[in-house]
């Protein structure tokens, strides 16, 4: 009984996440950490009637179960965002895409993508930086 009791706790002290993928619920426990590429994307001088750039920023899924990218969100609405939605599984990646455009900004600019993870860490704050420039 005592072993029992023990392999519970055990059990209880792992983190449990779940998700709904596809409508049905995604139970699973993680085990090691979730890494990304990079943390800023520095687009440089880039011009205002060039067009929406992009920056893609890769996760790695260093855990032992799937994980997702449930959510991300970004700081502006000059500022989309698009990500891998399935689940990514151990040893493989995954990537959240941020497009600027750079349409009615002027000069420097420095915005944040929050990226929200069913892992560890549990989310990424990411950058992307640079300047636009008038023709």
């Amino acid at each position: 009984m005592i072993t029992a009791l023990a392999g519970l706790l055990l059990l209880a002290s792992i983190p449990n996440y779940s998700s709904k993928v596809n409508d049905k619920n995604f139970w699973y426990l993680t085990e090691g950490e979730i890494t990304i590429d990079k943390t800023i994307h520095n687009f440089g001088s880039i011009s205002v009637n060039g067009g929406s750039v992009d920056a893609t920023f890769i996760i790695t899924n260093n855990t032992k179960a799937p994980i997702l990218l449930p959510h991300v969100t970004t700081s502006c609405g000059c500022t989309a965002s698009n990500w891998t939605k399935d689940p990514i599984e151990p040893g493989q990646t995954g990537k959240v895409t941020a497009t600027f455009n750079p349409k009615g900004v002027f000069g420097s600019f420095n915005k944040s993508i929050t990226i929200q993870t069913s892992g560890i860490p549990e989310r990424f704050v990411v950058r992307i930086i640079g300047s636009v420039e008038r023709e």
